[in-house]
């Protein structure tokens, strides 16, 4: 006798489409279960009452004119990477070399500030080293472009690895420019002359590299959006056969795209050390490259929409820092209520773009999720 073949309890499949209402409505309700989740850990874990802890963590982003200009800073520099990253993925061409772009960019513009403080202007200057930051990064973009362009070379592995050879170069240039000798850093660059420093705007320091980031996120939402460029690496992405068949270059398309991925990141480098940090260090980055491809992911490329998920990375960041400070709790406590909250965030993809179905029982209509 043939044994009935039992209908499994669960089975997935691809939601045909879903309401915006709907998708923002999942993503709330994944963000409200982690700081449920986060409550019960902090409880268990600390006997600290949870409400005092998110209220610290609101504290330092938002506690102060300072906190929050520190946090549109930082805001800021990871929307640029993030913004910059958005056109190679959209291509699926998988850049994970955001950080060694950036660090190009920095490298370029403190090799102008050092070497030439005392020969030029400081409008000179400053011009001098924003064209030397996009050139150096839009060449570290270019070299794994092109291969992949012309030998079908790995482009996880080639970016990836030019990350660690920009940030070896970096370390090599701070040990000849150490000051003081032995210290194994630059410090300040031009404390005194302030040569090459970008002017504060309003009188607030970081208010010209957060307008610089809204241009630039504009710029590329219009770009990816509207323009036949844009148009171009959507169909490159979606079938590289099907591009060639309706006579694109393929090729050319890559690597023109590379080189706008590498020009915004070395304009992010020329903010970093001409705008907020003043200085070049193999850490400057802070991996801003690896975190740019999360925020460009969680909002589906789509760079209006890198503003909320970059804000929402900054302001964990932030949180958990001012936690550790504000309870006497180390690092690491902050980072595993981070982990959790971007844990359920990530997994809000899953039901946003798959449904569950639950198998009928007695009659009655299968439950779906």
């Amino acid at each position: 006798m043939d044994k009935q073949k039992k209908e499994p309890l669960i089975h997935i499949t691809k939601r045909k489409q879903i309401s915006k209402k709907h998708e923002w409505a999942i993503r709330l309700g994944s963000i409200l279960i982690a700081l449920v989740v986060c409550a019960i850990i902090t409880t268990v874990t600390t006997h600290l009452n949870p409400i005092s802890v998110y209220a610290s963590m609101i504290d330092g982003s938002f506690g102060s004119e300072r906190k929050i200009w520190a946090l549109l800073k930082e805001l800021s520099i990871l929307l640029m990477v993030s913004v910059a990253l958005a056109p190679a993925f959209k291509m699926k061409f998988w850049n994970l070399g955001g950080g060694g772009q950036v660090m190009a960019g920095v490298l370029a513009t403190a090799t102008c500030m050092i070497t030439l403080d005392d020969k030029l202007s400081n409008g000179m200057l400053i011009l001098v080293s924003l064209i030397a930051s996009l050139a150096a990064g839009a060449l570290w973009a270019f070299i794994p472009a092109f291969c992949k362009a012309k030998w079908n070379t790995n482009e996880t592995l080639f970016t990836l690895m030019m990350n660690y050879v920009a940030t070896q170069i970096v370390a090599y240039y701070i040990i000849i420019w150490e000051s003081p000798k032995g210290s194994g850093k630059i410090g300040i660059i031009n404390p005194n002359t302030n040569a090459g420093w970008l002017p504060t705007v309003a009188g607030k320091q970081y208010l010209l590299p957060v307008l610089i980031s809204i241009v630039v996120t504009i710029f590329m939402y219009i770009y990816l959006k509207f323009s036949k460029h844009g148009y171009e690496l959507s169909v490159v992405g979606e079938s590289q056969s099907t591009a060639r068949y309706v006579g694109i270059n393929v090729g050319k398309v890559i690597v023109r795209t590379l080189i706008l991925c590498g020009l915004i990141c070395g304009l992010t480098g020329w903010l970093l050390v001409a705008g907020t940090d003043h200085t070049m260090t193999t850490t400057l980055e802070a991996g801003r490259g690896f975190l740019g491809v999360m925020v460009a992911w969680l909002a589906h490329f789509n760079p209006i929409g890198m503003i909320l998920s970059g804000l929402l990375m900054v302001f964990m960041s932030r949180g958990g820092s001012e936690i550790s400070t504000a309870f006497g709790l180390n690092n690491s406590f902050g980072d595993i209520l981070t982990g959790v909250i971007l844990f359920f965030v990530i997994g809000s993809e899953f039901f946003i773009n798959y449904q569950m179905h639950f198998r009928k029982s007695h009659g009655k209509e299968a439950a779906d999720v």
